[in-house]
């Protein structure tokens, strides 16, 4: 089979997805009507128009402005289901999702309110879809260590439902080790590490989170390559790198997907994977992003392979389920 028909037919994990930036606008226009909230956009297309922003700081402004709908159970419930309709499109058969409670409590939604709708689209993801899911509970880097420390608390009684905690946001200007003690205690809770690092933060900021917060896997890490030791280092320890190309477009990591590095990282070792982010916002799914990368990098089916296998085995599943689906990989010719 050809690039794009493999790209479909391969069996996927996705590792890196913020679920409050799989919003799209029908959905964000629906349940705003449905809460009565009144949206700073008078339609639909307006809210697409909103989602062509120019930086960061303007895609945070639709980002929030989308997050503010979300008051009720099933709000999180109708997000996550339809991020998982997209996998069952995309044959992503196993997600890590990441979600980022701080957005919502701020604003007065309960942490349980949060947690219950989006582990039910979970178990009916399992049952309907047959698709396996985590949830990643992520602390926002530009507010307070205390702030964290609060979240931390409210996810205890909840933390059978949560696999890992995450560190995400404005990453310059709030290094890893901002949250040192956070992510300490969160370890010895039981949880699992990941942090966002070396997207527009340093190689510095990989070093931190690898020493400081010793994390499980590093989300983007693209900027890695600017330090040879540190990248040494990364294949040396098969460190996860979750690399998301269509969000490093949209954000100006690169200025053409020509240039993107995840084929070098990948050539030389380093153990990437392809993923999404904030999909609604960024222009593309995970088959959106394989086809980009694969189109302007000129992959080969193996090399294709190689990052669907990468996602599998630098998920949280168990070694079992792993080889089961690395086998399915392995068969598509």
């Amino acid at each position: 089979m050809n690039q794009i028909e493999l790209i479909r037919a391969m069996p996927k994990a996705e590792l890196h997805v913020h679920i409050e930036g799989t919003f799209e606008p029908e959905l964000m226009f629906q349940i705003a009507q449905r809460n009565q909230i009144e949206l700073p956009y008078k339609s639909v297309e307006e809210i697409k128009q909103a989602y062509n922003f120019h930086n960061l700081q303007s895609f945070l402004d639709i980002y929030y402005a989308g997050a503010n709908v979300l008051i009720k159970e099933q709000d999180f419930y109708d997000l996550a289901w339809a991020y998982f309709e997209k996998c069952a499109e995309d044959n992503v058969i196993h997600t890590e999702m990441f979600f980022d409670p701080q957005t919502h409590t701020d604003r007065g939604v309960a942490f349980e309110t949060v947690i219950h709708g989006l582990k039910r689209a979970c178990d009916d993801a399992q049952t309907k879809l047959n698709i396996s899911s985590h949830l990643i509970m992520c602390f926002l880097r530009h507010l307070s260590e205390e702030a964290a420390f609060e979240t931390l608390e409210q996810a205890l009684p909840y933390k059978n439902l949560i696999i890992g905690v995450g560190l995400d946001s404005s990453e310059l200007g709030h290094p890893p080790s901002k949250f040192e003690r956070v992510f300490a205690k969160a370890k010895a809770e039981g949880f699992l590490l990941v942090a966002h690092a070396g997207e527009e933060g340093p190689a510095e900021y990989v070093w931190e989170a690898l020493d400081l917060l010793k994390v499980n896997r590093i989300d983007h890490g693209v900027r890695s390559e600017e330090d040879d030791v540190l990248m040494q280092r990364l294949i040396d320890e098969k460190m996860p790198l979750t690399v998301c190309p269509l969000s490093n477009l949209k954000l100006c990591v690169v200025d053409d997907m020509a240039q993107h590095n995840i084929r070098r990282l990948l050539e030389k070792g380093v153990h990437v994977t392809v993923n999404s982010d904030d999909p609604s916002y960024f222009g593309g799914y995970m088959n959106d992003n394989f086809i980009a990368i694969m189109e302007a990098l000129n992959l080969d089916n193996d090399e294709l392979k190689r990052l669907a296998i990468n996602s599998f085995e630098a998920s949280f599943i168990s070694d079992e389920m792993k080889k089961v689906y690395i086998d399915q990989v392995n068969s598509l010719k």
